[in-house]
């Protein structure tokens, strides 16, 4: 007779997306490219294009995100390409068409990054499922704090999704320690206090931000806000397990379409010399 239990029978949660892009970075001893690009900008057509090429360029994880129309984090360059992607009407659902043909054309884990008010309107349960069921990896939400996530925590690990958190410099030990706890894929680690955009210099907050999340426990850690140069990357990767770029590569789209995406994205990567 069987001893199996009810438990045993139960369908485990599905191995993270996010995390074995991360893991397979690491492996290559190197740290994992982030890119991040917004849904639908300029256009539908164009924004899948230069997400493929981010990966075809060595892009590990695909942040895509979602326009919103108060974006308190994002700085005057995302600002001014989602205000023309939502000018042009664009609505929730499209996020998951494009996250669904990038997934499909690439190897990379795609995140959405969004403001959790667009998730609560549409619902977590459902917002969720439709994400899973275009494969996409989990989601970044910048403004959610993990005291305030029940819903959310509950409805990614029905469907196996990761979810990111947001840790900054002015993180108490305390919030550190909740933020590492609820995270799954990585903890992304803000280097500095204000808004999106590419910066000279990477903040010296960047490192002890990171140190402050493997001492909680995190076991992954991505650097961003300010990362605009190769030397930035290389200098984050040191210490960081993965390096996340946004303004840099939006201002590229916006200048030269997905082939200037292309271009920096393989500088920034290293792509096409050795990594």
């Amino acid at each position: 007779m069987s001893t199996t239990t009810a438990v045993d029978q139960r369908p485990a949660t599905p191995a993270s997306k996010t995390e074995r892009a991360i893991e397979a970075a690491r492996a290559q001893g190197r740290a994992a490219f982030v890119g991040y690009l917004p849904a639908g900008y300029p256009d539908k057509e164009t924004s899948i294009a230069a997400a493929i090429e981010l990966a075809r360029n060595g892009a590990d994880v695909i942040e895509i995100g979602v326009p919103y129309s108060d974006p308190v984090m994002d700085g005057p360059v995302i600002q001014q390409a989602t205000t023309e992607v939502l000018a042009r009407g664009f609505r929730l659902p499209e996020v998951f068409e494009i996250v669904e043909a990038v997934v499909e054309a690439t190897d990379a884990a795609v995140l959405v990054m969004t403001y959790y008010n667009l998730i609560d309107r549409m619902g977590a349960e459902e917002f969720a499922s439709r994400l899973a069921a275009a494969g996409g990896a989990g989601a970044i939400t910048p403004d959610l704090i993990p005291d305030e996530a029940g819903e959310w925590i509950a409805a990614t690990d029905r469907h196996g999704l990761d979810r990111v958190f947001l840790t900054a410099p002015s993180s108490s030990p305390e919030r550190v320690e909740k933020i590492v706890a609820a995270s799954r894929g990585f903890v992304y680690g803000v280097s500095v206090m204000g808004v999106t955009g590419a910066r000279d210099q990477v903040s010296d907050a960047a490192e002890r931000v990171v140190a402050a999340a493997k001492s909680a426990g995190a076991e992954r850690v991505c650097v961003g806000l300010g990362v605009s140069t190769r030397s930035h990357v290389e200098e984050i990767g040191r210490y960081a397990d993965g390096v996340i770029v946004g303004t840099a590569l939006v201002t590229a789209l916006r200048d030269g379409g997905p082939s200037a995406v292309a271009t920096l994205t393989a500088e920034l990567t290293g792509a096409g010399a050795s990594r």
